[in-house]
C-alpha cells in the first residue's frame, strides 16, 4: 500500500473509529491493546523524541505504551531489557535492534511466542521483511529515514562545504548497525561523483564522543591538510566537532552531522557545526504505533515505511519550520 493513502487512513485512526477494519475484527477494537517500544538508547534524544510522537498516536488510539530502554546502545545491554518485556507479553513490540545479527534469534524468541514485531530506525538481517525466506524476515515492518540518501545528502552536503576538493573522512560507529553502515554506503557512494576528493579511511568509536574528539585530532595530525568529517550520529558528529574544536580548526575543518539534538542550533550559530542532517523520530514512532494498532485490528501495513529528514544550517537554522525538527531533550 502506499505509504501517503496508509497514512491518511491512520490519520482516520488517530480519531478512534474510522480505520478501516477486517472482517471480524471488530471486538479487536475494543480491546485494550499494549504496545512496547524498545528505543537503541533510553537517554538519546533522537528516541526520546521518537517516544513523543509514539505517544501522541497511543493517546489518540487509547493505546498503552510501554517505553523500555536501556542506558547504551549495544546489543549486550538491549537483550535483556528485550527478554524482560517478552516476558510482559504486550500486544506488540517496537524495537529499534543495536545490532542487525546480534537480535535476530532474541526478537525471534517474542515471534515465536505470538508478539508481533516491527523494527524503528534500525533492522535486522536486511532490513526486507515478509519474504518467507530467511531468518530474519518475520518482522512485519520497518520504519525509518532513508539513511543510504541520508549519507548521500551528508557528502553533497560536505562536498560543497570543501569547494568540492581536499581530504575529508568519516567518523562512525562500528560495523554491524544497519542505519550506521547504510550512511557511511551512502556517503562513499556519492563522493564517488567528487573526483578531487579523498575519502580517507573510516575512524570507529564506539558511540563515545570524547574518543571520536581524540581520533579527530589523529586524523588531523596525520593529515594537516583534512578539511572535513562526516560524523554518521549524534555522538560521532559532535565529538568530531569538539576535536575540531580542540584543534584550533573551527571553520577551516568542515563538519556535517547525521541527527540534530538541542545543542545543534548554538553549534550551527557558533560555526562548530556546518550543516546537520534532520531525522524525523516522531514520525518513526507515531508511524509505528498505528502499523503496530492497524495489524492488531486486522488490517495488512506496508512492510517498509520510509520518514523523512530536513538539512540544517546557518541559513535556515533560525526558521521555525526548520528548527521544528531539531530534536527533544
Amino acid at each position: 500500500m502506499e505509504r501517503r493513502s496508509f497514512f491518511k487512513a491512520a490519520a482516520a485512526a488517530t480519531l478512534a473509529s474510522t480505520l478501516p477494519v477486517a472482517a471480524g475484527s471488530a471486538i479487536a477494537q475494543d480491546k485494550k491493546f499494549t504496545i512496547a517500544l524498545i528505543p537503541g538508547i533510553s537517554t538519546d534524544n533522537f528516541y526520546i523524541t521518537m517516544r513523543k510522537g509514539a505517544e501522541a498516536a497511543a493517546e489518540a488510539l487509547g493505546v498503552t505504551l510501554v517505553w523500555q530502554g536501556g542506558p547504551e546502545f549495544n546489543p549486550v545491554v538491549q537483550v535483556p531489557v528485550l527478554d524482560a518485556v517478552i516476558a510482559k507479553k504486550p500486544d506488540a513490540i517496537l524495537i529499534a535492534p543495536t545490532d542487525k545479527d546480534q537480535l535476530i534469534q532474541p526478537l525471534k524468541k517474542a515471534d515465536d511466542a505470538g508478539i508481533p514485531i516491527i523494527t524503528v530506525d534500525t533492522f535486522i538481517g536486511s532490513g526486507v521483511y515478509q519474504t518467507g525466506s530467511g531468518d530474519a524476515d518475520f518482522p512485519l515492518s520497518y520504519i525509518a529515514s532513508d539513511n543510504l540518501l541520508g549519507g548521500a545528502v551528508a557528502a553533497r552536503a560536505l562536498a560543497k562545504a570543501v569547494g568540492e576538493k581536499g581530504k575529508v573522512y568519516i567518523s562512525n560507529v562500528k560495523p554491524g548497525i544497519s542505519t550506521t553502515d547504510q550512511r557511511e554506503q551512502g556517503f562513499k557512494d556519492e563522493m564517488k561523483k567528487y573526483p578531487n576528493i579523498q575519502v580517507l579511511e573510516t575512524q570507529y568509536n564506539d558511540d563515545d564522543a570524547n574518543k571520536a574528539a581524540s581520533q579527530l585530532q589523529a586524523v588531523y595530525a596525520r593529515n594537516p591538510d583534512l578539511d572535513g568529517v562526516f560524523g554518521a550520529n549524534i555522538f560521532s558528529g559532535l565529538g568530531s566537532a569538539n576535536g575540531v574544536q580542540q584543534a584550533g580548526q573551527t571553520g577551516k575543518i568542515k563538519v556535517v552531522v547525521f541527527d540534530a539534538p538541542a545543542t545543534i542550533i548554538d553549534n550551527i550559530n557558533t560555526g562548530l557545526v556546518d550543516v546537520a542532517i534532520a531525522q524525523h523520530p516522531a514520525e518513526i514512532g507515531y508511524y509505528g504505533v498505528v502499523s503496530a494498532y492497524a495489524h492488531l485490528t486486522g488490517n495488512s501495513i506496508p512492510i517498509l515505511i520510509g520518514t523523512g529528514f530536513t538539512v540544517i544550517d546557518k541559513s535556515n537554522v533560525t526558521d521555525p519550520k526548520i528548527s521544528k525538527f531539531v530534536y527533544s531533550d
